[in-house]
């Protein structure tokens, strides 16, 4: 059975709490199991460093990630944090740890051209489990992708217009593999990451639903982590 994680914008993100208290986490995470409904499990909010937002964004330009997966929108009890090791010439290390600062998992993500390969590698491994590995999209994609690159500024402004821009974005569906399973998949018709290995910690399924979206879309801008306030 497998499980499926989503995120997305909160319905009541704009305005803030009473009394001049700070406005509730925008944004959440949500787990399906089997065939039934989706649920809310969590509320995801980028952690600022000392220099505050300004310092956050030209560190994420390197790579660099880091955010709070949280219990409910009002901050009462941290659920996950992912923090990141290192990052530079394209390759970032990320950890995801527990509300006790334990070890869920990690991430490597390897950008297309300088880490190993031409398409972008991401590794995941759970903490005391084997690493998966998983590639940025297909390469018979990437081949029709490469092929239609003298349309490709065509495609951008009508996936402008459209206010879609999954026609501009270059194939993005990953699947990992380790020891010939399949543990984990990111389907992008729905964005969601997909558990099929069980004992996979869900909270390291959402940090990774999370994190795959702040590489979404520069072209439009949707990345939620990269907010100016």
């Amino acid at each position: 059975m497998s499980s499926v994680l989503s995120t997305g914008p909160a319905p009541w993100i704009e305005g803030s709490a009473d009394g001049g208290a700070p406005s509730p986490v925008g944004r959440l995470v949500r787990l399906a199991e089997g065939t039934g409904p989706a649920r809310v499990v969590a509320y995801v909010e980028r952690e600022l460093p000392p220099g505050g937002i300004p310092a956050y964004r030209a560190a994420r330009r390197g790579g660099a990630r880091s955010f709070v997966l949280w219990a409910d929108e009002q901050r009462g009890k941290r659920l996950a944090t992912l923090v990141t090791v290192s990052a530079g010439s394209g390759v970032a290390t990320y950890q995801v740890l527990g509300a006790h600062g334990e070890l869920i998992g990690t991430f490597v993500r390897e950008k297309a051209l300088r880490g190993r390969g031409w398409r972008t590698r991401w590794t995941v491994t759970p903490a005391g489990g084997e690493e998966a590995v998983g590639y940025k999209g297909r390469i018979v994609w990437w081949c029709v992708w490469w092929l239609l690159s003298p349309l490709q500024t065509l495609v951008i402004v009508l996936s402008l217009l459209s206010g879609d821009g999954d026609a501009a974005r270059g194939p993005r569906r990953i699947v990992w593999r380790a020891g010939g399973q399949v543990p984990l998949e990111f389907r992008t018709k729905d964005d969601t990451v997909h558990l099929h290995a069980p004992g996979y910690d869900w909270r390291l399924g959402a940090a990774l639903a999370a994190v795959l979206g702040t590489f979404d879309s520069w072209l439009l801008g949707k990345e939620w982590d990269d907010e100016k306030e």
